[in-house]
């Protein structure tokens, strides 16, 4: 399960390497900050269809929970569940969340810090990429999940349950805009000679406050 990723890439990187997939893509006049640590129930940057380009939201991370589920849902593994069945076959309600790198923890403890190593994942260019995520609106502004899949063997030695499902090039655009039977075809892990396991840095201080999206 992935809980902490990064986007550090300014608007105008955006712009360029998604819009290359999408068409125009409408950042509305905003000035996107690095977000060094991006936690479940954080604002963050997100790409929804517009016409036939995209546009920038902020949304928060974590599907509204449900049923017997006390907190926000981050990740969506299992498609075949009615939860997502709705939202997974209309591409309005499906969105990009922009990424630079992902963490996932190791299984054992640092010896010396005794808190689990945090592992970063990033494309080996070292350009942005999406998650393919799924979005909702609620009374008190959208929410955001996105999906997972089978891990590669690059993420799979650090977390061999499952890797969040990457998106680069024309996958962009058809995860925007295609219909279901294609669409799930992206989801698939990314290939490993594309990606880079990055040095490792101390961890994210997730009490530290997040600057706003249009701050």
């Amino acid at each position: 399960m992935c809980n902490l990723y990064r986007m550090t890439s300014n608007a105008d990187a955006i712009r360029q390497l998604f819009g290359a997939a999408l068409g125009t893509v409408d950042l509305g006049g905003a000035n996107l900050p690095p977000f060094e640590g991006i936690y479940p129930d954080y604002d963050a940057p997100v790409l929804v269809a517009q016409g036939q380009g995209a546009s920038l939201a902020t949304m928060r991370w974590g599907w509204p929970p449900f049923g017997e589920v006390k907190r926000p849902i981050t990740n969506v593994r299992n498609l075949n569940s009615p939860m997502w069945r709705g939202a997974l076959r209309d591409p309005a309600r499906r969105c990009l969340v922009p990424v630079t790198a992902f963490c996932e923890y190791g299984a054992a403890p640092d010896p010396v810090t005794k808190r689990k190593r945090q592992h970063w994942f990033a494309l080996a260019s070292g350009e942005p990429f999406a998650f393919a995520g799924i979005w909702r609106p609620v009374e008190e502004g959208a929410r955001f999940a996105f999906l997972t899949c089978e891990p590669n063997a690059l993420v799979g030695a650090v977390h061999p349950k499952a890797m969040p499902v990457m998106l680069a090039g024309e996958g962009l655009g058809q995860w925007l805009r295609a219909e279901w039977d294609e669409a799930e075809r992206l989801v698939a892990p990314f290939p490993d000679n594309a990606m880079a396991e990055l040095p490792s840095v101390s961890p994210t201080d997730a009490s530290e406050a997040q600057p706003g999206l249009f701050g």
